[in-house]
């Protein structure tokens, strides 16, 4: 028993690290103000774009951390973007996206709400990184989101979960493992594939008349595997592989989201495909 549960110690940091792990190093406490470029409540949408943008970071991410290359891209292009914090803990400043991924969808729903009454507009469109591109799913199926969102983009979504390579069979080898982590990050074993909270997620179909979806997927990811589950299938759905338009690009799970400009590219072209252009390796 002492030598089970000393391995079950060694695993779980493992696997919390291989699912969560989206950013770099976190940035200065708070949120991203009026004046900084994004998240400025002030913001009024262009005739060109219409709908604010919504970011929603990844697992063990924040509003700041996770967007400081696409944030400033979009608003460069005349969007007004925004991010919101979401799955906080007790006692854990700065790495979110840990919470239950239903209670996540009902925070981001509330934070819609508030930018579309700021900024006068319908609909929103959203991008989400990792956890960050399937949570809104839950949100558009199950929390009123059908009817305020006109597009969700993912960048590497969890969309049907992850089994890092094999990695998370291990928690089957430890009994009370899977519920110790569940209990204490419930976020990351709703990501696992075969979790509960995915299979009432997939049931009946990936999609919801009304909203387009665009998945943006890396051959290279090591945190959502294998890398073709992050695909969605239904009508309105576009799937696009980073190395079918540039076969060069490296990009795994952490630099699609964060600093790859062909990923960027291929963003503002399903953001605005009335004006989409050809993505390229020189794209971005």
């Amino acid at each position: 028993m002492k030598l089970r549960r000393s391995r079950l110690l060694a695993v779980l940091p493992a696997l919390v690290l291989a699912i969560g792990v989206t950013t770099a190093a976190p940035a200065a406490a708070g949120t991203p103000t009026v004046g900084s470029g994004w998240n400025n409540f002030s913001c009024k949408p262009s005739a060109r774009h219409p709908r604010p943008v919504v970011l929603v970071h990844g697992t063990f991410g924040n509003a700041v951390d996770n967007w400081l290359g696409l944030a400033p891209y979009l608003v460069a292009r005349g969007y007004c973007v925004f991010s919101l914090d979401y799955g906080q803990l007790p006692g854990v400043p700065f790495f979110h996206g840990l919470g239950a991924v239903d209670t996540s969808a009902r925070q981001l729903a509330g934070y819609v709400d508030r930018v579309l009454a700021a900024t006068g507009a319908a609909k929103t469109d959203i991008v989400g990184h990792s956890q960050g591109g399937m949570m809104p799913r839950e949100y558009l199926k199950f929390h009123g989101g059908a009817d305020k969102v006109n597009a969700l983009i993912g960048l590497a979504p969890s969309n049907h979960g992850t089994d890092l390579d094999g990695l998370t069979r291990l928690l089957d080898q430890f009994p009370g493992a899977r519920q110790y982590l569940s209990t204490l990050t419930p976020g990351l074993t709703d990501q696992i594939a075969g979790s509960d909270m995915l299979g009432r997620l997939n049931a009946g179909g990936d999609t919801v008349p009304g909203v387009r979806y665009t998945v943006i997927a890396t051959r290279y990811d090591e945190v959502v595997t294998p890398y073709r589950t992050q695909f969605l299938d239904g009508p309105g759905v576009h799937n696009v592989l980073l190395q079918d338009l540039c076969p060069a690009d490296l990009a795994e799970h952490v630099a699609i989201g964060l600093a790859d400009g062909v990923a960027f590219h291929e963003t503002a072209n399903a953001l605005d495909p009335a004006h989409a252009t050809p993505t390229t390796c020189a794209s971005g």
